[in-house]
Parts: structure tokens; sequence; C-alpha cells
């Protein structure tokens, strides 16, 4: 095993811990005629102690400058989690959408004062629709899950005007994000899971006896999760709309495809963008996010209001949609992150595009090509292309006491995010693994290294890992049942 680990992270207290009484980190004038600001406040306002920490400018300033060093984003390295595809945005699209006449932009403003924002936002809506090959486009949706809520609430909308009132079935594939049967349920579907044939495509005989006179939609994502481009696209879009169902693309992979293929020349009736995923604008953790939606002709008229139009040389919002499906989001979506997008795209052109799906579909070939004499990387052979990502299996390491969990708290030793773990369910001891267009040879070759590495670890080593992390081993089943949320409660263990 190499010992060419990175130096240990210091552990930082928290506040409250460093803290001591007297301390203060603000200047504030005196205020000589109220001496007690409970003076000003009902009493049923009025709260006990808080216990806040008392602390000192420097104090402060340092414990917060440590814990950006302790943390690991995109801009520290590879950042390989496959599905959730974490890339890295440029600095360009964050300046252009922090420009100060964009960040001091109201929603509220008449839209002869936001002319441009609207612009971008018109121009996003028709370049997402043309990457996509569909015909309309809404930006409203806040994430790619909020984005399948949105485009199954069109497809239920879609059969309800048809009177078709008996289709409350969703067909997915057992290798499907998890969004996909969650979003169906919240949209009021029922889910029906099919199982994968031998290569990892899906099975046409399960779909065929899986549709019905009930079904309302077919999801699913091309390349799948395993990374495999599904050949018999054609004849799923034929059994589906034969049916008289839709067709639902999962746009999560979509950056594996730009510029070589189309979900709407596959046959798709209605996808979501991940512009996380695709178009490099951040990635969720609990801030915005967004996840448009395309859709054919048929489906144009449900889009969620209000849509930007063009009229001459102005633009507008668009309410006058009697058969739309309604708002979900305030406002006009998530508009930061969507200026991300257009910044990008606008940044990339066409040509630019392409590249990037040359770029993610080779990164992840390299890696697969180092690593998968180690690692088994199911449903393919050795000659089969990988698309944008692979799956690996680590289960070769059980007979050394060894899990693909303990290859992710290995990788944290060594500076490097984890692949995402045993997803899909498909592969045992999964390993899947998505570098991006972003990363150069040498740090695709780190991580391989330090997969190959790892691979020849012992029990002890496996069961001992991180031992360089801030945090040591932890107990992630008595962590999941017994939550700790706040400081009384870590004092009382």
């Amino acid at each position: 095993m190499s010992s060419d680990f990175r130096q240990a992270r210091y552990s930082e207290p928290l506040l409250i811990e460093k803290g001591k009484p007297g301390r203060v980190g603000t200047s504030l004038p005196p205020w000589d005629e109220i001496r007690d600001i409970t003076e000003l406040l009902p009493d049923d306002m009025i709260r006990d102690p808080v216990n806040l920490p008392e602390i000192s400018e420097p104090e402060l300033v340092r414990h917060y400058v440590k814990l950006s060093q302790m943390n690991y984003g995109t801009d520290s390295g590879i950042y390989p989690l496959g599905s959730c595809t974490m890339k890295y945005n440029p600095k360009i699209n964050d300046k252009i959408a922090s420009h100060p006449t964009l960040q001091r932009m109201h929603p509220l403003q008449p839209e002869d004062t936001v002319q441009g924002v609207l612009r971008m936002m018109y121009e996003l809506q028709e370049s997402l629709a043309e990457i996509g090959g569909m015909d309309a486009c809404t930006l409203q949706p806040a994430a790619g899950a909020a984005g399948e809520f949105t485009g199954l609430l069109i497809a239920r909308k879609y059969h309800e005007l048809r009177g078709d009132m008996t289709r409350d079935e969703v067909i997915v594939p057992d290798s499907a994000h998890g969004t996909n049967p969650a979003s169906s349920v919240m949209a009021g579907f029922k889910v029906v899971e099919i199982r994968s044939a031998p290569d990892g495509t899906v099975d046409l005989e399960a779909l065929g006896e899986a549709l019905s006179e009930r079904t309302a939609v077919f999801m699913i994502t091309n390349p799948s999760t395993l990374g495999i481009f599904e050949k018999n696209i054609r004849g799923i879009q034929k059994a589906c709309h034969e049916a008289g169902a839709l067709l639902y693309y999962d746009g999560a992979n979509l950056n594996a495809l730009m510029g070589k293929a189309r979900p709407g020349d596959m046959g798709f009736d209605i996808m979501h963008f991940n512009l996380h995923k695709t178009f490099s604008t951040p990635h969720g953790g609990g801030g915005p996010g967004a996840g448009p939606v395309a859709v054919t002709e048929k489906l144009a008229g449900l889009l969620p209001v209000p849509v930007v139009v063009k009229d001459g040389n102005l633009f507008r919002l668009d309410y006058d949609r009697p058969d739309s499906i309604g708002k979900v989001k305030g406002f006009f979506g998530n508009t930061g992150v969507l200026i991300r997008a257009w910044a990008f795209i606008r940044m990339m052109g066409g040509t630019g595009l392409t590249r990037v799906s040359e770029l993610a579909v080779l990164n992840a070939s390299y890696i697969r090509k180092r690593i998968e004499d180690v690692y088994p990387v199911p449903f393919r052979t050795r000659d089969e292309l990988t698309k944008h990502e692979f799956v690996a299996s680590a289960s070769f390491l059980k007979e050394n006491g060894g899990s693909a969990k303990d290859v992710s708290k290995m990788l944290v030793d060594r500076g490097l995010h984890p692949p995402t773990n045993y997803f899909p369910l498909i592969v045992d001891e999964a390993l899947m693994i998505e570098p991006t267009e972003s990363e150069t040879m040498e740090e695709l070759d780190r991580f391989s290294d330090a997969l190959l590495d790892i691979a020849t670890a012992t029990a002890e080593q496996f069961s001992s890992a991180p031992r360089n992390s801030s945090v040591a081993r932890v107990d992630e089943v008595l962590a999941a049942k017994k939550l700790i949320l706040n400081w009384n409660q870590l004092k009382e263990e």
C-alpha cells in the first residue's frame, strides 16, 4: 500500500466551545435611551437566553476559514459521483450571474425594465429545446426532481384532457434513478418496475408485458445509469406510443449525447434537463438548482405559466395558457442558475457542447480501461463502449474484508472524493464512476491509481479507514438511528 496520503486535516471545535465570556466581534454605537431591549417587545416574544457563543472577530474569521479548508468541492479536485454529476462550474458563469445589474433586479419589476433578463431566458428556452430536439420549454422547475414532477403533471393533464382517465401507471426500469418512482408517486401515479435485460438495456419482453391501457408514461434514462445507450430505443418508442403511453426522457445523462443525438429525434415526448449535470451550474446542496422541462408540440400548451415569448423586438411573460398545469415555482424559477447555464451554452456553442460530450465519454472510458482488469464492469464486454459513466463492482474485495464503502473511505484518505456507492442496485458492491469532461489525464490517473492501490489493501486497512480525515470512521447505522442534531444533545452524550 502506498503511504502517499494527504496530511491529516485538523479538527475544528464548535464556536460554542471556542467562545469565552466577555469576548465580542462587533462594535455597536451605544443606545442610552433604552437599556433593555425587552422593553420594546411583548412578553410572548421574549425568549430565554439562547446561550450564543461570545467570540472575537479574528476567532470567528479563522473558524470559518478553517472549515472552508476542510471542505471538498469541485474546485478542490475530481468529484466522480456517477448519476449526480458534480461538474466544475466555470468562473465566468459566476461572474456574469453576479453582475450588479442582475443582482439588483426585482422579480416584480415591469417587463419593459427587465428586457435583458427576459431575452436571456428566452434564448435559454430556445437553446434547450433545440439541444433536446423538442418544440417548447419551461425554465421554472427548481431542480431535476422538480422537473420530473412537472413533466409527470403535464403527462397526467394530457391524458385527462383526452378523457383517458384510466392511465394511472408509470413504468420504470430497475436501473432507474430513485427520483423517477418518487416523482411518479408524488404526481399521483402507481409505479411499475421492469427488469433489465442481461446486457443492462431495457428488456423489451418485460416492457411489452407491463404496457397496458393503464400506462400513462414510460420513464427512461438514455444512456442508462450503467452508461449504456439503449440500442432498441426505436422499438421502445414504438411499443409505448402504440400502447397510448407517453415517453419520458430523464435528462440526467444528456451530457453524453450533446451534438450526437437528441431525445426528441428518438421519439420522446417529455424531458427534463439537469442544468448542473450538463451545463455546469451549481448543484443543490440546499441551495438553488434548475430542472427545465421540454416537450413536443402536442404538449406545449400544458407547460407551467408564465412562458417567455417574443413579440416583435420585445420579450414578455405569457400567462394566457388555459390548459397549463399552473405554476410550479415562484416567479420565474431560479434565475441566477439559469443565467449561468445561458452563459455556458453561449460560451461553448454547438461545437463546444459536442466536444463536452466527447470528452465526458473519453474520460469515463479511460478510467474504465485503467481499472477493469481489477474491478469488474458488469453488463459490458471489453469491446463495448462506455458512455459518460460506468458502474464497476467491488464485490471481489469481500474475500479480503472489503466493500465498496471501504473503497470510498480509503479514497477520502487520499484527498479524493469517492464515487457513488451501491447504485444502481442491480450491481453488487457498485462503484458508479463519472469523471465529467473537466478533468485532466493526470487527475484521471491519480484517481485510477488510487483505486488500483486500494484493491490490494488488507482487512485491517479497510476496517480502519479513514485515518487522515477530520472525522474518523463512523457507525452509519447508529448515526441513522440516533440523531444528534444540536449542541445540548452532544453534551448529554
